[in-house]
């Protein structure tokens, strides 16, 4: 199977029942992907496909050959933190750490999403040119990744610094 991963080319042998996220950890060697439940619960496992946040857990590897596939382990770049990387460690958005992978990886999808306008079940207006990025809709967009620690606050404020500092969305997504 050929992939893309955080920009390389990766040639692998792999059963084709193999999970997106086993072929990542236990054959390529992307630990930063974490695995949770293996159910698709906790969001522990979330990678960006295209720039779309998935749960690796769910998918088989097979169906994403060809793609372009981002792990936490790629959104550094040049040796520098990705800006919601930096704003985590400034809010405080994790304990433990287990999560933060695919906090950060789906916080990412999440802002290609609002730079589509695509509303949750949150959004004031689902017809609307754009959506309001209050800590509500971050909240309700971010649902999909628990924390045990509870960092949540920290995980909020994080986000909304970073995508409301930036001129828009697309700028935090573009460095992933």
């Amino acid at each position: 199977m050929h992939f893309k991963i955080n920009g390389a080319s990766v040639e692998v042998e792999a059963d084709i029942r193999t999970s997106l996220l086993d072929l990542m950890r236990n054959h390529l060697g992307f630990t930063g992907t974490k695995k949770g439940c293996d159910q698709g619960a906790c969001g522990a496992c979330t990678v960006l496909v295209d720039g779309e946040r998935i749960n690796s857990c769910l998918a088989l590897a097979v169906q994403y050959q060809g793609r372009s596939i981002t792990t936490v382990e790629g959104l550094a770049s040049d040796g520098h933190l990705h800006p919601l990387q930096k704003a985590f460690i400034e809010h405080d958005g994790f304990q433990c750490g287990y999560c933060t992978p695919g906090q950060l990886c789906s916080a990412i999808g999440m802002a290609g999403e609002i730079d589509r306008n695509i509303p949750s079940s949150v959004s004031k207006d689902l017809n609307g040119a754009s959506v309001e990025l209050s800590d509500i809709e971050i909240r309700e967009r971010m649902s999909g990744n628990l924390c045990r620690c509870g960092a949540y606050n920290g995980i909020v404020e994080a986000i909304s610094e970073t995508l409301r500092d930036s001129s828009s969305a697309s700028e935090a997504r573009a460095r992933a």
